[in-house]
Order: C-alpha cells, then sequence, then structure tokens
C-alpha cells in the first residue's frame, strides 16, 4: 500500500494502491497507434490513431485485448490525439466528438471484460486498470510539436483546450488520466490543476530530449517539484523518449519526487513530423533487459511507447517476473 502521509502534497493513489498490494512493479501496455499500423489501419491522418475511433474501432479494442494477455496490468485508450479541434477539422461537432471519445473508453472495458471473462483470475486479484490517455497540444497539431513545444500559448488558452475532454473523460469510468508525451512544465502543470478541479485521478508523463530535460529543456527535477502541491497526480514519469536516457530521467525525478515514477520509452527511432514516419534503427536497449535499471532507479510502472508490441510487453512482463 502506498504511504500518503509521507508529505503534504502527497496524492491519493486509490486506483493504483490494490496493484502495488500485490506487486512492486506494474506493466503499462505499448504502443496503440503503431501496433494499429502494422495491423493494416491507414493512420495518416492528423487524428492519428483516433481516425480508428471512426473506422476501424474493433481493431483498438483487439489491440487492447492483445496487450492484456500479454501480461499488462494497464491499457490506454485511443484518446491522445482525440479532441474537439481535431474533431472538427473533420467536420464532427462537439456531441459526435463527444461520443468518439466515449466510445473510445468503452473499447478497452470491452476488451477488459473479454480478458477477465478468459483469464478467470483468481479471488482477490485485482482487474486490470484502464487510462484515458491526454496526448498535449502539439498532438492536435499534428506536427511533431510534442517532442519540440514552444507553443507560445497562454495557461489560459491551454485550459481552453483541455478541459472539456477532460470534462467528457470523467464520465467514462475510466480509472486513471494518462497525460502523456507533454514536452513541458507549463503544460503538465495546466493539466495538473486541471485534474484537481475535476477531482480526477492520473499521471503526467514528459517527452525528453535527453537525460535530464524535457522537450523544451527544462530541468525534469525542477518540473517535478512544481508539482508537488497536485494530489490528482498519483505517478509523475516519461514516455516516447528514447530507452537510453531513461535511467537519467527516473534519476531527475526521484531526486525530487516520493512519487511513484513510471516510464514507457519508445523504440528508439525518431519520428519525422514532415514525412510522417520513423527514422533511424530501433535502440539495441529493450523493455525486457532494461527493465531491472530502471526499477533500481525507481519505476514503478514500466511499459512501452510508439513501435513498441505485444510481444514487447509480454517479454517485459517475463523480465519482472523472473526478479
Amino acid at each position: 500500500m502506498l504511504d500518503d502521509s509521507r508529505h503534504a502534497g502527497a496524492p491519493r493513489a486509490a486506483p493504483l494502491a490494490a496493484h502495488f498490494a500485490r506487486a512492486p512493479v506494474l506493466v503499462l501496455d505499448g504502443a496503440l497507434a503503431t501496433e494499429l499500423e502494422r495491423r493494416g489501419a491507414d493512420l495518416n491522418d492528423p487524428l492519428w490513431s483516433a481516425r480508428c475511433l471512426i473506422e476501424r474501432p474493433h481493431t483498438i479494442r483487439d489491440v487492447h485485448l492483445d496487450y492484456l494477455h500479454a501480461g499488462a496490468d494497464v491499457i490506454t485508450t485511443a484518446t491522445y490525439q482525440a479532441t474537439f479541434a481535431g474533431f472538427a477539422r473533420r467536420g464532427l461537432e462537439p456531441g459526435a466528438a463527444a461520443r468518439l471519445m466515449r466510445l473510445a473508453v468503452a473499447l478497452a472495458r470491452e476488451a477488459r471484460a473479454q480478458y477477465l471473462e478468459a483469464a478467470a483470475l483468481p479471488a482477490g486479484l485485482p482487474a486490470p486498470l484502464i487510462a484515458a490517455s491526454v496526448g498535449p497540444y502539439g498532438a492536435m497539431l499534428a506536427d511533431g510539436s510534442e517532442y519540440r513545444g514552444g507553443y507560445a500559448l497562454s495557461d489560459a488558452a491551454l485550459r481552453a483546450f483541455h478541459r472539456p475532454r477532460l470534462e467528457v473523460l470523467a464520465e467514462t469510468g475510466a480509472d486513471l488520466i494518462a497525460c502523456e508525451t507533454l514536452p513541458c512544465l507549463q503544460e503538465a502543470r495546466v493539466l495538473a490543476q486541471l485534474l484537481d478541479e475535476l477531482a480526477l485521478t492520473g499521471w503526467i508523463s514528459f517527452s525528453c530530449r535527453d537525460a535530464a530535460h524535457d522537450a523544451e529543456g527544462e530541468d525534469l527535477a525542477e518540473a517535478a517539484r512544481a508539482l508537488e502541491g497536485h494530489r490528482s497526480v498519483v505517478a509523475l514519469g516519461v514516455n516516447c523518449t528514447r530507452p537510453e536516457f531513461v535511467t537519467g530521467l527516473l534519476g531527475r525525478l526521484r531526486s525530487a519526487t516520493d512519487r511513484p515514477l513510471l516510464a514507457y520509452p519508445n523504440s528508439g527511432e525518431r519520428y519525422d513530423a514532415h514525412e510522417k514516419c520513423w527514422r533511424e534503427s530501433a535502440s539495441a536497449l529493450s523493455l525486457a533487459g532494461a527493465a531491472a535499471d530502471w526499477v533500481r532507479a525507481g519505476a514503478r510502472l514500466i511499459g512501452g511507447c510508439c513501435r513498441t508490441g505485444p510481444a514487447d510487453i509480454a517479454a517485459l512482463r517475463a523480465a519482472l517476473a523472473a526478479r
């Protein structure tokens, strides 16, 4: 059980507590969008994975189910790029956009129900969690801005962008909100404030340029300190970042917070926003091979991001079980 009493700003970690009570480290899922592409989905679209909510929802459910069978304790919904602004560009009015956001969570719930029916978990074993993904403002721009930041937006503008989607997701029954691939402290702070205001529970995860700084170049330890007062934030970490940077980044976070840390890097390839493709070869550092180092560095939730798949999560699960 997590100890809420260690500092005044400690979060309420109820969604994670039952899982941490049985295992010190939880397994997150891997990529959704690149796994959908591997299964034949055409995501050459500003909506990216959210396009499949319109055209191939069953494939989203199948990917969730495969991650659960691979051993994921947490699956993340197809709402990363599902925004009111993005759907409006496709001619969808707000009501239709909200229905698609709710559908994304419903697909994850369906997959979990199918998994639980087939897996017959022992009594008392907690069911896998559903994290509703909230991507950064830069994801909506579909130009790679989530890996650069520098939006030049006010806090008020960011709040106006994020709040409507969070209000919809708050009604879906998702266990957690995954605020992920955030390039800067400004956006992380705005989202943490909104989580507090809406009585939601979630994690904050940054995209990072090296082993110490977020995508905008801010020290990750300073970012963690700035978020300490937000009780809604139950974990902090990094995602869609090169695997070789993760150990150093976890060290920066651990120096500044005692919240659970999470790490779900990409495969090590670089995304070319202009050509809409991935460049460079994948990192030789696999999730399974690096897991022990990341656990020693403080990670308690580990998974994968872009270009990782169910096989990587199964190997990670096996590596953690072997510990």
